[in-house]
């Protein structure tokens, strides 16, 4: 009997699924759950989530166009083009756009391939129609995606 290997897997952009401004490259499910990988851009002053941390995966930025400013542990740097951000598991991080005239376009990559595409999705449809949910609904939410959001 000869052994064949899986076959490589495509994703080719006109069947990538979007959220919002986040695109999924490629999702845990696609990769056999070795890793996800979604670009995301972030409009000039853009936010993205506060201090929180991930126990069961790592995170990697790496910024294609613009800046975008990082929190590890309890300082901010910022990240330019080609800049690599590394957030092992555990450790406390945030990200927003560095500044008020700046955005950003970065890659986010998730290791190992957990289903993080659930967790934006799903953000959107809590904040559906304008809807404004309480910090604790937010919370749970995020706890249940494996995101512990930390307060300062």
């Amino acid at each position: 009997m000869t052994y064949l290997p899986d076959p490589a897997t495509f994703s080719r952009r006109d069947d990538q699924r979007r959220a919002g401004p986040t695109r999924f490259l490629a999702t845990g499910s696609q990769t056999r759950g070795d890793f996800g990988l979604f670009e995301m851009t972030l409009d000039p002053g853009g936010t993205g989530p506060g201090p929180h941390l991930h126990r069961t995966f790592s995170e990697s930025f790496h910024v294609l166009e613009g800046e975008l400013a990082v929190l590890t542990g309890d300082r901010w740097t910022t990240a330019s083009a080609g800049d690599l951000i590394y957030v092992p598991r555990s450790s406390v991080h945030g990200f927003r756009a560095a500044g008020p005239d700046v955005g950003a376009r970065f890659l986010i990559l998730f290791t190992p391939g957990t289903p993080r595409e659930d967790y934006f999705e799903g953000l959107l449809e809590l904040l559906a129609e304008g809807r404004t949910p309480s910090t604790a609904e937010i919370d749970a939410f995020a706890l249940r995606h494996d995101q512990l959001n930390l307060r300062d």
